[in-house]
């Protein structure tokens, strides 16, 4: 049922519609869960809210694309599942904020062709080359249904915890206004060193140690 959440995005023309809302408890705090539909698609993305968001100030907020492999299977391969715990931390801790899971697995080429991806860096590829010999861009993200859903939570200005500067001028192409950059950084492993310096070498990641 259409509701005061569905938003048309002003640049894009994407649509979302909120489905419905309920309590989550989570180990760092029990937050809003609100669960949205691209009317165009049909993906299906949520948002996890804690406090009043709409009150106009700038809101703690952190944009996490899929990873199943890092979020529920542990994967130490990427960053994404520590990245997703430290969030709804961080979030708890200030009290108020919002988390935005988008359905963009593999950095918008889907999950199986993550698997191939992975196949490809298992025979020395970097994260770039293999979604690029896959026939994908390095990054085939649309923050524009992101826009949406915070519009429709009636968000407008975020303090976004994020080490991509694309992430921060893709919302504000969008019209939301980043007012301040937060580095949300996970210390590497073994396992995605070399993941980690691809992105600061090749995607402009902004991390605390040397490129190389």
């Amino acid at each position: 049922m259409q509701n005061k959440f569905n938003e048309t995005d002003k640049t894009s023309g994407a649509e979302v519609l909120h489905v419905a809302s309920c309590h989550l408890p989570t180990p760092w705090a029990t937050f809003e869960l609100h669960g949205f539909e691209e009317v165009a698609s049909g993906r299906e993305h949520v948002a996890l809210t804690l406090g009043a968001v709409a009150d106009g100030a700038p809101v703690l907020t952190r944009v996490h694309s899929e990873c199943l492999t890092g979020d529920a299977l542990f994967s130490r391969r990427c960053d994404c599942g520590p990245q997703l715990e430290a969030a709804l931390d961080a979030i708890a801790t200030e009290g108020r904020g919002v988390l935005l899971y988008l359905r963009q697995e593999g950095r918008g080429i889907g999950l199986l062709n993550k698997i191939r991806a992975y196949a490809l860096q298992d025979q020395g590829a970097d994260t770039v080359e293999a979604n690029e010999r896959l026939g994908f861009p390095a990054d085939r993200r649309d923050y524009s249904v992101a826009a949406a859903m915070l519009r429709s939570l009636g968000i407008a200005t975020l303090k976004l915890m994020t080490n991509n500067p694309r992430t921060v001028h893709a919302l504000e192409h969008y019209d939301i206004s980043v007012a301040e950059r937060v580095p949300h950084i996970i210390e590497p492993n073994p396992h995605n060193a070399g993941y980690l310096r691809t992105k600061t070498v090749r995607l402009g990641h902004l991390f605390p140690w040397p490129e190389t």
